[in-house]
């Protein structure tokens, strides 16, 4: 009896010895797999380089929102080059000056409107934001006629431009929308220059612009049945000696012509500025193309000149160029 569980025990003992063992060496394995499946010793979770060299696609970096800038500052960015041409626009001097500075404006003027076209406005001022677009671009197109009446010299003079500048209805409605983007919390600062207005001077028919020596006996009679009032001049050597002005519709006579040969050049137009003795707006300049001879002998010589195209008129005329024409 002893014996049998002796043997008993012993079955018993190295039957749970050998099971230990087995899980023992399965755990080993299940830890080798592990340590495997983690790429080796580095451990820590797989890098996106190392995923794309398992072919498994990496999550792009998040692209960040663009942001508007604040539309005040957009406004301030547009009007403030404008302002700036407007106050550089001469009141007198050279036209071809003027015309460049016009220029700036144009081009500060359309800029603003392109830039402010894309700009996101609050929705408590759209009305004001859409004036200003409008009232940006009718500037533009109103410049533009400038710059043609300019170039066909319907304006010929600084003065002239300036003041057909200044009725831009633009020069009003823009300012006026301003005003209600900056009450509104959005100010800018745009100041309109004094442009004056256009004129309408004349001098009285038969006005001497310019006297000469009237020692002689020749006479000339000047008939102006253009367009407008103009200003005739006899010059010797390419410069006046005797200059008239003779009113539109009207007739005017030069007596005591000095003996000479003249050239005969006149000039119309409408607004006459004494201070430059010239026409500031639809200018004209031409020349007789033939000379004018005054004698004084046992006669004297008399002429008369019709400043219109005549039937059977016998005296042509040619357009001169207005830095080619002698000062009145």
């Amino acid at each position: 009896m002893a014996s049998v569980r002796t043997i008993g025990r012993s079955t018993t003992g190295r039957a749970a010895a050998r099971a230990t063992g087995a899980a023992g060496a399965l755990a080993c394995a299940v830890l080798l797999l592990a340590a495997c499946s983690s790429g080796g010793g580095g451990g820590g979770a797989p890098t996106p380089a190392r995923l794309a060299d398992r072919g498994v696609a990496a999550s792009p970096a998040p692209v960040p929102t663009p942001t508007a800038p604040p539309y005040g500052s957009v406004l301030v960015k547009w009007i403030n080059p404008l302002n700036t041409a407007l106050a550089k626009l001469p009141p007198s001097g050279d036209l071809t000056a003027f015309g460049a500075a016009l220029e700036e404006v144009r081009s500060a003027a359309a800029s603003a409107g392109s830039g402010l076209e894309l700009a996101d406005e609050p929705p408590g001022v759209s009305t004001a934001h859409r004036q200003v677009l409008v009232a940006l671009d009718s500037l533009v197109e109103h410049i533009t006629k400038v710059q043609a009446d300019i170039e066909d010299r319907s304006l010929c003079a600084t003065g002239s431009a300036l003041a057909s500048f200044g009725q831009a209805d633009a020069l009003v409605t823009l300012p006026t929308a301003l005003q209600s983007l900056a009450a509104a919390g959005y100010p800018s600062t745009l100041t309109v220059p004094q442009t004056g207005t256009l004129q309408q001077r004349a001098l009285d028919n038969g006005t001497l612009v310019r006297e000469g020596g009237r020692d002689g006996e020749g006479e000339l009679t000047i008939e102006n049945g253009g367009s407008s009032d103009a200003v005739l001049s006899l010059a010797l050597d390419g410069k006046s000696v005797h200059s008239i002005y003779v009113g539109q519709g009207k007739n005017a006579t030069l007596k005591g012509i000095e003996d000479g040969t003249y050239t005969v050049y006149f000039a119309g137009g409408t607004d006459w500025d004494p201070g430059t003795k010239a026409f500031t707006r639809n200018c004209g300049f031409s020349k007789f193309d033939d000379t004018m001879a005054f004698e004084t002998g046992r006669t004297y010589t008399t002429w008369t000149l019709t400043l219109q195209p005549t039937v059977g008129g016998n005296a042509t005329t040619s357009d001169v160029p207005e830095g080619s024409y002698p000062l009145p």
